[in-house]
């Protein structure tokens, strides 16, 4: 059932009245500087449609990991700040959140103001869902709106438990945009569909690969996960991650996937990631003793290329080798390109946040791709078919 959103607010739903707005203003600081600000920008479309419709505006968000208490070095001032830059406004900002002070910092905002609180997780009740601090949150605003999909996966007070107390309850435009998205992959996807799923566990990506079996007609894997495959089929893995305790499972996912699951079919190793300068290309069943699988080999990743190109609908979720470290960025920036091929012709891509979408954005493709996620966990538990606590809270469009 698809979840109403600001754009289903009527006028008089909006102007004069407060929009709690849950975003995702997590970024990275050097200091008090924005090392990032995707996320950010992101929530942008948000906030101008909200301001074009005469709503006021107040903004919560968390930022890193304060451990329940206040901490200077996470406070939300300088993303403020760096929000007013960027709509090219005054933006207000309220060093409390739970309080009567905050309560009148919202309610002397005009039509069209915006208002950022201070961090979320300064508060021990936040992410324990307490019911208290979710009813001190509804104080600060008129309506609910969650625009934060990087956190939807988790049952927190400004996540989830604030829509029990502050209705209507609508998604942004940002999470809007996720969940079409993905939900069109999994529901109504073009056909050929394959996923690519990469990334150092198995155990990470199990749960997602059960449930895409039977939706994809093909699943490419890289990342060190692929060494524990290897090892269900008695290859030599060498100094590679291994998960023994998966062994078993891959067995029983290559025998199920049948055709459908692609490993790769050589791999780059060397005897470290330090030592990424001396890595050469081995066949899969030919890694050295002393040396480790770091990244998918050039023929895989031409094969993966292919494979991607012929495809109609693809969705992507974790890198083919350490990219951080060339040369074993090869394979990740191979599926990339391949990605923005397939995009500019005609194929619905979609990159699931974390690890992926940073080596999207390390290969300046962010752009040639149709969506790339801002959510790596949450997207990874969407993909798993599991209910995320941020969405399942919002009011359910009308029929």
């Amino acid at each position: 059932m698809a979840k109403r959103t600001i754009s289903d607010l009527r006028s008089d739903e909006l102007r004069g009245r407060r929009a709690l707005v849950r975003v995702d203003f997590n970024v990275p600081l050097d200091g008090t500087c924005i090392t990032d600000d995707t996320r950010i920008r992101a929530a942008i479309p948000t906030i101008k449609a909200l301001i074009a419709g005469g709503a006021r505006v107040v903004l919560l968000s968390h930022l890193g990991r304060p451990k329940a208490k206040v901490d200077p070095q996470y406070s939300l001032a300088p993303v403020a700040a760096h929000l007013a830059k960027l709509l090219n406004a005054p933006v207000h900002f309220c060093a409390e959140t739970d309080s009567d002070t905050a309560v009148a910092a919202t309610q002397s905002l005009e039509d069209g103001e915006v208002i950022v609180m201070e961090n979320t997780r300064f508060l021990p009740g936040e992410e324990k869902n307490d019911e208290a601090l979710s009813k001190a949150f509804a104080r600060l605003g008129d309506f609910y709106v969650n625009d934060a999909f990087g956190t939807a996966h988790r049952a927190h007070s400004s996540t989830a438990g604030v829509a029990a107390f502050l209705r209507p309850a609508v998604a942004g435009l940002l999470m809007q945009k996720e969940l079409d998205y993905l939900g069109h992959a999994l529901e109504k996807p073009k056909r050929p569909f394959i996923a690519i799923l990469g990334g150092s566990k198995i155990s990470g990506k199990i749960d997602v690969i059960e449930a895409l079996l039977p939706k994809v007609d093909g699943i490419l894997i890289g990342g060190a996960m692929a060494c524990t495959f290897f090892e269900a089929m008695e290859f030599e893995t060498g100094e590679s991650l291994v998960e023994d305790d998966r062994v078993e499972m891959a067995e029983d996912l290559i025998e199920r996937a049948g055709f459908r699951l692609t490993l790769p079919h050589d791999a780059m190793v060397a005897p470290s990631i330090e030592e990424a300068s001396s890595a050469h290309a081995v066949k899969r069943d030919a890694i050295p003793e002393d040396e480790a699988m770091l990244d998918i080999g050039p023929d895989s990743a031409a094969s993966y290329a292919r494979a991607i190109l012929t495809a109609k609908t693809i969705v992507w979720n974790g890198p083919m080798g350490v990219f951080e470290k060339p040369p074993l960025d090869a394979g990740t920036m191979a599926v990339a390109r391949a990605m923005a091929e397939a995009t500019a012709k005609g194929a619905t891509t979609i990159v699931g946040g974390g690890d992926s979408a940073a080596a999207v954005e390390q290969a300046g493709l962010s752009n040639q791709m149709s969506h790339v996620s801002t959510g790596g966990g949450a997207s990874l538990e969407f993909l798993e078919g599991k209910k995320l606590p941020g969405v399942e809270c919002l009011d359910e469009q009308e029929r």
